[in-house]
């Protein structure tokens, strides 16, 4: 039983054919890919930003210094002025940029003013 296909040869244009009609196939199918993954990123965003919006008024406890703690706890909080703070900060081999930096960062992921937030000490770990 031989193949009758072996035996067969193709012109130049057919094989050109075949090659163009595969390159278009795989171009067609890279696209529907980068459509999916456009729609599942949008889809993802607005997942998140439902959650955000939901958990907006919420503070994680874990993060919040034993000054904030108390002051919930007696629901004594009263508004302090922009410029005012809660205590100092000491700062080890880091400088002040940095700590301003992140101080911002974790303010601004528990939700709360950075002069409510108690920072005792910044300090640089070195790997």
């Amino acid at each position: 039983m031989t193949n009758t296909l072996l035996k067969q040869t193709i012109s130049m244009g057919e094989a050109l054919s075949v090659s163009v009609t595969g390159i278009i196939v795989v171009m067609i199918i890279l696209a529907l890919l980068a459509v999916i993954v456009v729609l599942l990123s949008k889809a993802i965003r607005a997942v998140e930003s439902k959650t955000r919006k939901k958990n907006a008024g919420k503070v994680d406890e874990k993060v919040l210094s034993p000054v904030v703690k108390e002051t919930k706890k007696n629901n004594s909080l009263k508004a302090l002025p922009e410029t005012q703070s809660i205590g100092s900060l000491d700062l080890y081999k880091t400088d002040e940029k940095t700590a301003a930096i992140i101080m911002a960062i974790v303010s601004n992921e528990s939700g709360i003013p950075l002069n409510r937030l108690q920072f005792n000490s910044i300090k640089l770990i070195e790997e």
